[in-house]
C-alpha cells in the first residue's frame, strides 16, 4: 500500500550509475513514495537517464550545482507531512519510512527521526572490502549522552545524517532548510541547531534502517575543504565566543597539515564578515546539551577531516 505521509527527496551530482541503483531501491519499497530527484547540473547524462528510466519520478535539474540546497527546492514541492532524505547512493529499508512516519506521528515534539545506517561496499571501489557492516558512527548515535524528555522514540541527537533521516516538513521549512552559505559538507549541524533553537527535538531510532554504498565517484579533497569551512562557519554562528574559540584551536591542532585544510580555514576566514552579520547564538538549553556532545565528538573515529 501506498503511504500517503512521506516524499524522498535525492540530490544528485555526476553519479548517474549510482542514482539508478538508488532508484531501482527506492521503487520496490512497499510504501511506494513519491520521490523527487534534484540534479546539480550533472555532465553524465543523469537527467536524461532518470527520465528515461523513471518517468514517475519528480526530476528538478537545476542550472548550475547548488549542493544540499537542492533540498530546499524539492521540499517546496513536496506535499506530504514528511520529507525522507537520500542521497544518490543510499536508500531505505522496506518499512523504514512507514515506521519513522509513525514514529513523528506519535511524537509531535520531534522534528527529525535518524536511522541506524547500513554500510555496503561499492562494485568499483577496491579498497571498499566485502561484506555489509554497520556504519561507525550508529553506535555513537545509539549511545548519545544527551538527555531527553520522557517518551522519545530514542536517544536524542544535537544533529542528525540527511541521508539517513526523516524530517518534519512544516519544521524543515520554518527553518530555512539547508544555508545557501555552505553548500554541502557537514550541512546538516547548522541547521540541527536551528531546529532545537525552534524547540524541537531530534533522535535516533534503531528499529529504523537507512542504507549506504559510499560512491568512489566523489571529491574527497572538496569534501573535506567544504566539510572543515562549514564546521568553522558554524561554530562562529552559533556558539559561544570561548567555545567557538576552542573548538577553532582544536580543529586546527587535528585536522592534517596539507594544503586543503589550510584553503579550508583561509575560506572560512574569507566569510568572516557576513559570519558576525548573521551570528545569533542558542539558547542557553540548546548550548548546554551541545557541550555535553564535545567529548564524544573528540574521541569519535567516525568523524574527521581525513579523507
Amino acid at each position: 500500500m501506498t503511504d500517503p505521509r512521506i516524499t524522498v527527496i535525492v540530490i544528485t551530482r555526476d553519479r548517474r550509475e549510482d542514482l539508478l541503483h538508488t532508484l531501482g531501491r527506492l521503487a520496490g519499497l512497499p510504501e511506494r513514495p513519491p520521490v523527487i530527484v534534484v540534479d546539480n547540473h550533472s555532465s553524465d547524462g543523469t537527467a536524461q537517464a532518470v527520465r528515461r528510466g523513471y518517468p514517475d519520478v519528480t526530476l528538478l535539474a537545476l542550472s548550475r550545482n547548488l549542493g544540499a540546497v537542492g533540498r530546499n527546492l524539492a521540499a517546496r514541492r513536496a506535499t506530504t507531512p514528511y520529507l525522507a532524505f537520500c542521497d544518490d547512493d543510499s536508500w531505505w529499508q522496506p518499512g523504514s519510512l512507514a515506521g519513522a512516519a509513525d514514529a513523528l506521528d506519535a511524537h509531535p515534539q520531534v522534528a527529525a527521526v535518524t536511522a541506524r545506517i547500513v554500510a555496503h561496499p561499492h562494485p568499483d571501489d577496491p579498497e571498499a572490502g566485502g561484506g555489509c557492516r554497520e556504519d561507525p558512527i550508529v553506535p555513537e548515535l545509539r549511545g548519545s549522552p544527551l538527555p531527553a524528555p520522557p517518551g522519545l522514540p530514542g536517544p536524542a541527537l544535537g544533529s542528525f545524517l540527511a541521508a539517513a533521516t526523516v524530517l518534519r516538513a512544516d519544521a524543515f521549512r520554518a527553518a530555512g532548510g539547508f544555508s545557501p552559505r555552505l553548500v554541502l559538507g557537514g550541512e546538516e549541524e547548522l541547521l540541527a541547531a536551528d531546529l532545537a533553537a525552534s524547540g524541537w527535538w531530534l533522535c535516533y531510532a534503531d528499529g529504523l534502517t537507512a542504507h549506504h554504498r559510499a560512491s568512489p565517484h566523489r571529491d574527497r579533497t572538496g569534501r573535506r575543504r567544504q566539510g572543515i569551512r562549514n564546521t568553522l562557519w558554524f561554530t562562529w554562528l552559533r556558539r559561544p565566543w570561548p567555545t567557538a574559540l576552542r573548538r577553532t584551536a582544536w580543529l586546527a591542532a587535528t585536522v592534517p597539515r596539507d594544503a586543503v585544510s589550510a584553503r579550508a580555514f583561509a575560506e572560512a576566514a574569507r566569510g568572516l564578515p557576513w559570519v558576525l552579520r548573521e551570528r545569533r547564538p542558542l539558547p542557553r538549553a540548546v548550548e548546554g546539551r551541545l557541550k555535553l556532545l564535545a567529548a564524544a565528538q573528540r574521541r569519535s573515529t567516525a568523524r574527521g577531516y581525513r579523507d
